[in-house]
């Protein structure tokens, strides 16, 4: 990137805002690009005294990037996006924030991805080390980029959670340690195809050497592919640790257990002992640990970890039947991996389909007592278990939970899991779960006084 001509900026947002004023503050040349710019945008650059160009056209934006020193694209630009192969085509560097971060700031970064769990992860490896008496701030994919993270001092230590969107232009950035959960089909409506979606995941494991720490999911098959070969390699997982003489975490005799066979914490200690949740409190305290958590805060971290909203969240009880909203599940693979934890669910699924193929969801129909299929992708949905289990079709929330109420029995688990985006109905799944409580509470749903432990 070359300081005496203009970093592009295309597509602002939360993060695209925060790297202009980065770019700002360090007196660098910027240009901002976006093809449907909100109120926001239009004050950032007017206050950075800066052009914003308003969707230009292929040869207006050609004629920005035949200027440009580097072109920044926010996380979530489509690879099929002109400005990319415009770029290309002129030999225009693409710099992600991880990179441009890594360029500003010295201090140790952990990074945390994934198809799921990135966002538990990163919180669960941020409580760990500030219970260990390390300054760590999670940041990235987050509600602070990495970029405006690093404006802080006091931090010692930055957990990243990193999205395929900030990792695919991946270059500089090298954490200390960096953890892939699992990997699933996910953001077809971004990436050209499946094969570009895992080598933007597996670009947190670029150049990784000695001194680094790979933290894999063993019973991924992908990730593990990924993960042979590199230098250091710590795995986790749901079965017996291989005895393979490798760095393995494991849960041994009801406690999560470290590569050395110590016990790290009990998991009768943990709020919810659901399979992914034992999965990401290896993956935490392997990551944490190489950043330098101590035993001590590692099992305080975890003990005192209560789950984020929206992600198989626990709402309330009612005639016996367990109620759970897992609404942040926007794909397939987070569905059947909440799935996993219950032996019978009522599903409620649908949505905005992000290009993904709602038949896996079969997959689960061994944990399934009935579906009830909501939103714009109802009838894939409906497909998909065609044969298989009792579908009914709704066309708002409030029928959703009505038919998931009519339809579980005792020892059953509705579980809203849509395998789909919102955006067909709502804002965002927050949006969407705290309407699927609402309707829950309606139907006299109600918060249940006990551990939210598997069946």
């Amino acid at each position: 990137m070359r300081d005496d001509r203009p970093t592009v900026l295309v597509g602002l947002g939360v993060t695209g805002r925060a790297v202009a004023r980065a770019l700002a503050r360090r007196g660098l040349p910027l240009a901002l690009v976006d093809d449907r710019p909100a109120t926001a945008d239009r004050a950032l650059a007017a206050d950075l005294d800066v052009a914003l160009h308003e969707a230009p056209d292929v040869t207006a934006l050609g004629a920005i990037l035949d200027g440009a020193g580097a072109l920044v694209p926010a996380p979530g630009l489509p690879e099929a996006h002109p400005a990319l192969a415009l770029a290309a085509e002129r030999g225009v560097p693409v710099v992600g924030e991880l990179d441009l971060a890594a360029a500003w700031d010295a201090r140790p970064c952990v990074a945390v991805t994934g198809t799921d769990g990135k966002t538990t992860v990163t919180t669960l490896v941020r409580d760990v080390l500030v219970a260990s008496g390390v300054a760590a701030v999670d940041a990235g994919n987050t509600e602070v980029p990495l970029v405006e993270a690093i404006d802080d001092p006091a931090p010692e230590v930055f957990v990243v959670e990193a999205s395929s969107f900030r990792l695919a232009p991946l270059r500089a950035f090298a954490p200390v340690a960096a953890a892939w959960l699992n990997f699933g089909p996910d953001h077809q409506d971004v990436h050209r195809d499946l094969a570009r979606y895992e080598a933007a995941k597996a670009n947190v494991w670029r150049g990784f050497g000695p001194d680094q720490v790979a933290v894999a999911n063993r019973d991924d098959p992908v990730v593990a592919g990924h993960a042979a070969g590199l230098p250091r390699v710590e795995t986790f997982g749901l079965g017996p640790a291989p005895a393979d003489g490798g760095a393995h975490w494991s849960v041994v005799d009801g406690a999560l257990q470290s590569p050395e066979g110590d016990a790290v914490v009990a998991v009768a200690e943990l709020a919810r002992d659901l399979p992914h949740d034992l999965a990401n409190a290896q993956a935490a305290a392997a990551l944490a640990r190489a950043a330098g958590a101590t035993p001590a805060g590692t099992a305080a971290g975890l003990r005192g970890f209560r789950h984020l909203p929206h992600r198989v969240q626990l709402l309330g009880e009612a005639h016996g039947v367990r109620w759970y909203d897992d609404s942040k599940a926007t794909a397939p693979h987070a569905t059947l991996a909440a799935l996993s934890g219950f032996p019978s669910a009522v599903l409620i699924a649908g949505g905005r389909n992000k290009g993904l193929d709602l038949g896996a969801l079969v997959a689960g129909a061994d944990h399934i007592r009935a579906v009830v299929a909501l939103g714009e992708a109802a009838d894939e949905v409906a497909a998909a278990f065609a044969g298989v289990r009792p579908v009914v079709a709704a066309a708002t929330m409030d029928e959703a939970a009505a038919a998931a109420a009519d339809t579980a029995r005792p020892g059953d688990v509705v579980l809203l899991s849509p395998a789909c985006a919102s955006f067909d109905q709502y804002r965002g799944y927050a949006e969407r779960g705290d309407d699927f409580a609402r309707a829950a509470a309606a139907l006299g749903v109600r918060p249940a006084d006990h551990r939210e432990v598997s069946p």
